[in-house]
């Protein structure tokens, strides 16, 4: 992995843009993080992971989900599940036990991984489905159906602005300490800034030194989706804020974000290859991305409020009180309730008056 950023730099000319880093660090084949062997799902550190998601965390979390899926799939007379980034495999497989528990005709849920090693453990985990679940690299030229993105617009390469004594740069990697490094140590990486023309979305207040991201990839995604997307909902749920709170003055230090073994670090220049590299998600950013696209923009909930409107807890004085406990993380607003957010979109072909239970209370657009 290393060798490969060593590389990618000198063709370079010896500075890389961190979207750029990040995209090697996260996606290489073979090397990349996401690419390689590591568990890297799972709800304890024992397990050999680096950080949970709802649906490791708690299986009520799919199949609330999935009854979305199933009003989502009938008002918009689709018979298709597409996912982003699938992860352990672990929300396809709650979704779709769900479905067929309810009798919803499915045709097709395809997975789009671009890992090869994720890709092999969804296919071990969802065997029983088969040959319903498919998998798939890239987007077809259409496409139809409900679609799910599960902490997949945060792992999204991210470019870096810094405002320093006045002055906007963007923020990259270059190599530090090449010189005089003993044989067969690895040179460190180290930031380098280049004044740049790049700006935030916002104006921030103040003169103090302000460092944070903006996403042009996963807006060019969203994009993209929109060209090709011809009828469907989609639910993206993730961690992240309105615009006004992203790039609020006090959030100086930006919300980029390292995690291995269940801990969290702010280094992305270190372990390069061996943990996960995040970004919240600028969320006006994304519906915005959405509308010039000519998509609907559904609503915009916090996590809780969505899951408890869908019925996350009918029937929850039958469960295990591992699993309640579990499923009260998943609403509780010091948890995931309140830093989590769905967002949910729409082609032009649905039906402007029509909501998913998840959004009939407590919907946020207005902040967006």
């Amino acid at each position: 992995m290393h060798e490969r950023i060593v590389a990618a730099l000198a063709d370079a000319g010896g500075w890389l843009p961190f979207d750029r880093f990040m995209a090697l660090a996260l996606y290489s084949p073979g090397w990349g993080y996401y690419a390689s062997a590591s568990p890297k799902f799972g709800a304890m550190p024992a397990s050999g992971s680096d950080f949970v998601t709802a649906p490791e965390l708690c299986p009520a979390f799919g199949r609330t989900l999935a009854r979305q899926v199933a009003q989502a799939l009938a008002a918009s007379g689709t018979q298709e599940v597409w996912e982003f980034g699938g992860g352990s495999g672990a929300l396809a497989q709650q979704v779709l036990q769900q479905l067929q528990a309810d009798g919803v005709a499915l045709a097709r849920y395809t997975l789009v991984e671009l890992s090869a090693e994720l890709r092999w453990r969804q296919q071990q985990r969802l065997a029983d489905f088969a040959p319903r679940v498919v998998w798939a690299e890239a987007l077809p030229p259409q496409m139809q159906g409900v679609i799910l993105g599960n902490e997949v617009l945060d792992a999204m390469p991210v470019q870096l602005l810094l405002r320093c004594g006045g002055v906007w740069y963007e923020r990259g990697v270059v190599l530090a300490g090449a010189e005089g490094v003993a044989e067969g140590v690895a040179p460190a990486f180290a930031w380098a800034d280049r004044a740049t023309d790049l700006r935030p979305p916002l104006a921030i207040a103040g003169t103090h030194d302000y460092l944070c991201e903006i996403h042009p990839q996963a807006e060019a995604f969203i994009a993209t989706l929109a060209e090709r997307w011809q009828r469907g909902v989609a639910f993206f749920i993730d961690y992240g804020f309105p615009e006004a709170e992203y790039y609020h003055p006090q959030r100086s230090s930006g919300t980029l974000m390292c995690h291995r073994a269940h801990r969290a670090d702010a280094d992305p220049l270190v372990d390069v290859g061996r943990k996960d590299i995040t970004a919240h998600v600028n969320f006006t950013g994304i519906a915005v991305a959405a509308q010039q696209a000519g998509l609907q923009v559904l609503g915009y909930n916090s996590q809780g409020r969505f899951l408890l409107n869908a019925g996350l807890l009918d029937g929850a004085d039958g469960w295990p009180l591992a699993e309640r406990a579990a499923a009260a993380r998943l609403v509780n607003e010091h948890e995931m309730g309140e830093l989590f957010k769905v967002l949910a979109l729409a082609p032009a072909t649905l039906p402007a008056d029509w909501l998913p239970t998840g959004l009939l209370t407590g919907d946020r657009t207005h902040r967006l």
